[in-house]
This record gives structure tokens, sequence and C-alpha cells, in this order.
């Protein structure tokens, strides 16, 4: 028996949630899967997997092998990439995990620019949010996070930024714009609904004078709670909305939206890309990283050059 096949293949069925799903993925048939399990089962002397008609589930004995397994079959992967990666063209899987808006904001306009640098490295992104993303299951894993992040992951920072106000150029050229962060009052507010619910109150930080704070009672004329719709209802006409700078980038460049009441801003914020951990990184998630950080580092510095131009 191939022990390592066996070991990888009673991974694939945990990971896939079946023989048959496991089948699929390794390109077998599902009887040589079974196989596969039991032999390595036999050797083993126990019991990996509880099987019904519907699904899977590990033993106790089970798990307790699968995170043995998983750390060895991903040391493997390590030594063999260490040394390929010294010989051999940048190639293979990336797999990136990001939330929504960084998905759209972020990644997806670097992607053409990464695969031409890289032709033979492919992306595979999921889009999802967590409130504890699976940084161990990624090779990259993007994280927007304010002052207070403190998780316990391997993150290196992207780049720093801010969150600043935009409006329409139609909307301003209809209700003027605000001189003081006071005049936000008389205008037509779009907020991010925060997670502890809507206030009325505003908290805004000058930027020139060490984040000097104001609170601002305004009364919005719509909460959300997805950034995407705030933007488009700010492209529209319909308000003041804030967002990072990354995200408005490329807006501000293609002038869809206008800073306004600059240098406030609403907060201070961090890109990270999370790591798992692992002591070695492959030379496509290094590439991939020093990509995104100049990518989007670019893009900030035409943002903001454009605000203060």
């Amino acid at each position: 028996m191939d022990r390592l096949h066996s070991m990888r293949t009673f991974q694939k069925v945990v990971d896939e949630g079946g023989f048959a799903a496991a089948a699929r993925a390794m390109d077998l048939s599902p009887a040589v899967v079974t196989r596969l399990v039991a032999d390595l089962e036999d050797h083993l002397g126990t019991r990996l997997l509880h099987r019904t008609t519907r699904r899977v589930s590990l033993t106790e004995a089970g798990e307790i092998y699968l995170d043995r397994v998983r750390q060895i079959l991903l040391d493997l992967e390590e030594a063999s990439a260490l040394v390929s990666s010294q010989t051999q063209e940048l190639a293979g899987v990336l797999r990136v995990l990001a939330p929504p808006v960084l998905a759209t904001h972020v990644l997806a306009p670097m992607v053409a620019g990464f695969r031409q640098a890289y032709p033979k490295i492919r992306l595979d992104i999921d889009v999802e949010t967590h409130r504890e993303p699976p940084v161990e299951d990624y090779d990259v894993t993007l994280i927007g996070a304010d002052g207070s992040f403190d998780a316990n992951v391997i993150a290196r920072k992207v780049i720093s930024t801010e969150g600043i106000l935009l409006a329409s150029p139609e909307y301003i050229a209809r209700r003027g714009l605000p001189a003081t962060p006071e005049d936000l009052a008389q205008h037509d507010v779009l907020r991010l609904k925060p997670a502890g619910g809507r206030s009325r109150k505003w908290r805004l930080l000058n930027a020139n004078e060490k984040d000097r704070a104001v609170e601002i009672d305004v009364q919005p004329v719509l909460w959300a709670n997805h950034t995407d719709t705030l933007m488009h209802a700010a492209l529209d006409g319909a308000g003041i909305t804030a967002t990072s700078v990354e995200l408005a980038a490329p807006l501000l460049a293609d002038g869809d939206l206008v800073r306004v009441l600059s240098p406030w801003i609403t907060n201070r914020l961090t890109l990270y890309a999370a790591l798992p951990s692992r002591k070695f990184v492959p030379r496509r998630t290094q590439v991939f990283l020093d990509h995104l950080t100049q990518s989007t580092r670019a893009r900030v510095d035409q943002a903001l050059s454009i605000c203060v131009a």
C-alpha cells in the first residue's frame, strides 16, 4: 500500500464530505477511494470514519489522525516546494480568500497585471465574509481592519489608509460642498451600519491636527451594511458617504467621485494579507504578495494625488 496516497485520500474524503466527492476530485473510482481508506484503517487497526448512507464523519481516532496527516502532508508539500522553487518556473494554484468588498475593489483590479507577469500561476479565489476567516485553509487571506486589530494570525501589512468622505460631482453641483464637519447635518448622508446598531453621532478625525476628533449629529438618508451599496448610491448622486482610500481609488482617478471635507477622515485602516502557520512561504505566494502590495499602493498614491491636487 502507498501509505502517502492513502493518507491523501483519507484527507480528501474528509475535506470533500464523502467518498464519491473525493473520487471525483482525485479522478479515481469510488471503489478505489473506499479501498484505500479501508486499507489505511486496517494498517492502523482502528476505524477512522463513521459511514452512513448520507455522510461520513470522523471517529475520535480519525480526528486525532487527521490533524497529524494534515501536518505531515503540508510538511512534504513545503519540502518539495522549497527544493523545486530553486529550479522551476513559478507555477501552480494560489488559493485566496477575501470578503466581497476587498475582492471587488482590491483583488479584481490586480488580476490582469498579475496574470501577465506570472501566466503559469492560477488563482483560485473564494469570496466570503467570515467573522473568523479560516486562514489555515488558504495561501492568502485578505483582512481589512482598524487600529484595534489584534488577531492571532501571521499577517503581512499590505497598506495603511484612511476612511475618507466622498460624493459625486453631480451631488456637489446640486447641493454644494460642506465646508465644516458640522455642515454634514444639512446634507444627505449615506452611512455604513455599525455592528453595534445605528447612531446619529458620526465621529470624524482631523488628520492634520493629530487626529483631533469631533462628533457630528447627522440623520442619514441611507443606512446599509454593504459598502458597495453605499458606493453605488453615492455614484448616482444620492449623497455623501465614506470608504477607505484603496476602495475609492479607481473612482477618484476617473473623476466619478470626489473627496469632500479634506483633511477630515472617519478612521484609520490597514489591509492585511494573512498567511497560514507555516515556516516556508512558497515563491508563488511571495510574488503574489509583492504584486498585491505594489499595485494597491500605486492605486492609492494616484488617488491621493488627485485628492490633494
